[in-house]
């Protein structure tokens, strides 16, 4: 049996936050903005790469968020949030989500649900979740959701990896 060592393999640096996000950075997800009501009313909306499915049956899907985001308590309280799975001409959409501002959504296209949340118009998908659960996930906060309502469209997704925006297109040696 090799050693990490022989390997190749190196220690994680704690100590060195910019070194693990480097490496996690390796893996290309796709962006997402999510969506909510605050507690007194107010449109809440953020960008997240930490989405992922969880489950056909019943239908679920994961996020974290920061436990040090001012918007945690919104998310934390509210019933429902809704996912927008961004399209390859949302970069400038996705940071503007990213970005902190009074309000978010006054410059931006949506329409509100019967349940009060905030969706963005002409996104790759819409996804209207119930808050079923949060789990305690180092120094962020995973967020449980059942997927409850939809829409989607044909698209090419908004991709980030190794902290830039990307474009996916067809492996070459794949394509017909």
């Amino acid at each position: 049996m090799n050693t990490s060592h022989e390997l190749g393999l190196k220690p994680i640096d704690t100590e060195n936050p910019r070194e693990i996000r480097n490496l996690l950075g390796q893996f290309a997800t796709g962006v997402t903005v999510i969506t909510t009501r605050g507690r007194d009313g107010r449109k809440i909306g953020m960008t997240a790469n930490s989405f992922s499915s969880l489950s056909l049956d019943p239908p679920l899907i994961l996020w974290s968020l920061s436990k040090t985001a001012p918007s945690l308590p919104d998310f934390t309280e509210a019933e429902y949030f809704a996912i927008h799975m961004l399209a390859q001409e949302h970069h400038s959409l996705s940071g503007h989500f990213a970005r902190g501002s009074e309000d978010k959504f006054a410059s931006i296209a949506h329409r509100e649900c019967e349940r009060g949340l905030p969706l963005l118009e002409d996104v790759l998908a819409t996804l209207v979740c119930k808050n079923i659960n949060q789990y305690e996930g180092g120094d962020h906060l995973i967020f449980i959701g059942q997927i409850e309502h939809y829409q989607q469209r044909i698209g090419e997704p908004l991709v980030f990896h190794a902290g830039k925006y990307r474009i996916a297109a067809e492996h070459p040696e794949l394509s017909a």
